[in-house]
């Protein structure tokens, strides 16, 4: 089997495009990968290009590891976001095809089934305003729908300092969710990078009364030693590495000590091939990962499998139940339909379990959104 084609396709939302990556072959299988750019998918676009015509067509698709190599050795400069991400769209889709090939899920073939069911947590917060009574509302849909962990980021656009009124109003959005769901299902804070060590310490001690499985990226993702002022101030777990894009990204944050949950996105950290080498690393060091998942169906699928092979993985994160739910509408079988106590169902269908809905896709075309973080009213996605 040869990779004969790569084909794109963008599926346009208000907030994020979506960009579909098919492998096509001699022998009529196509695998499928899938990559959300962080606001520059023209760019990732043309690198998706020059790297197929380099080494992806003509290839056969087993060879994962010399698909790796290549794009992260022979291109001689340092692993890049885009970069890794194009690996990931490509190894997700080879071990699309290698599954299809053989006839098996993905996950018996990442080391069989060491969990049954995924757990999942949602973003059910997202295009409201920010306020504790609508965030609290929005709280308990997650809770009727199935899930039994959720996360919310309730500081705004706050960048570097927050002031007092800010941080009880903050505080005031947590304490509302908290008393909405109850005791028993988790709730994760996210910070987004936003603020200096000393201020994120500071809200991690206040946070600790809510009991928050973990706090997300308190300080900005560049710099790891920056962590050891927050992780020295609480007790509290300390999630991050959604913007590191490779092993070597991650070694600080590994062996620095001042992270306990890492967050490795499968479509930027090189896929399968990439996740598996980091699985086996941070278990030496006895973290567990959190793969950050924004994607649609074909993220959200190869997430799964990759949790249900690996024992080190925690929980996964999931957002298509409630920020474009229509997604399940561009592949033929949606990964997240029906969760049962906060998991989904391992995949039984051969490579990764989906196909691709053209024409679906068509109807959603390219928007043009920019995430904007440090905008107020970023948090309802509208473009």
């Amino acid at each position: 089997m040869l990779v004969t084609n790569v084909r794109t396709t963008i599926v346009g939302t208000p907030w994020r495009d979506l960009v579909f990556v098919e492998l096509e072959t001699d022998t009529g299988l196509v695998g499928v990968g899938e990559v959300r750019p962080v606001n520059k998918t023209d760019s990732f676009i043309a690198v998706v290009e020059e790297l197929a015509g380099r080494y992806v067509v003509g290839t056969d698709p087993f060879d994962t590891e010399r698909l790796a190599w290549a794009i992260e050795r022979l291109e001689y400069g340092r692993p890049s976001e885009h970069g890794q991400s194009a690996l990931a769209a490509f190894d997700v889709a080879s071990w699309d095809l290698i599954g299809q090939t053989l006839g098996v899920p993905i996950w018996k073939l990442l080391g069989g089934m060491f969990r049954d069911r995924v757990p999942a947590y949602a973003n059910g917060w997202y295009q409201a305003d920010l306020e504790p009574a609508q965030i609290a509302e929005l709280a308990r849909t997650v809770v009727a729908r199935g899930y039994q962990a959720m996360k919310l980021d309730p500081f705004g656009a706050a960048a570097v300092r927050l002031s007092s009124a800010a941080t009880r109003h903050a505080l005031a959005i947590v304490a509302a969710v908290r008393d909405a769901i109850g005791p028993d299902v988790d709730l994760m804070i996210e910070m987004h990078g936003r603020f200096a060590p000393d201020t994120a310490a500071q809200l991690a001690v206040a946070l600790e009364p809510f009991a928050p499985r973990w706090i997300e990226e308190p300080v900005p993702p560049e710099n790891a030693a920056a962590l050891r002022r927050v992780s020295g101030a609480t007790n509290l777990s300390i999630a991050t590495g959604e913007r590191i894009h490779s092993i070597w990204d991650a070694s600080p944050f590994i062996e620095g000590g001042d992270v306990d949950i890492l967050q490795a996105d499968l479509t930027h950290f090189g896929g399968f091939t990439g996740m598996r080498r980091l699985a086996g690393w941070t278990e030496a060091h006895y973290l567990t990962l959190a793969p950050h998942n924004v994607g649609g169906p074909v993220a959200t699928a190869a997430n799964i499998h990759f949790a249900a092979a690996t024992r080190n993985v925690d929980i996964v994160e999931h957002f298509n139940d409630f920020a474009d739910p229509w997604l399940s509408e561009i592949v033929d079988v949606a990964p997240w339909v029906d969760p049962v106590d906060g998991c989904f169902a391992l995949p039984d269908r051969p490579g990764l379990g989906l196909r691709l809905d053209h024409d679906a896709c068509a109807r959603h075309p390219r928007t043009g959104p920019r995430l904007q973080l440090f905008v107020d009213g970023w948090q309802k996605r509208e473009g």
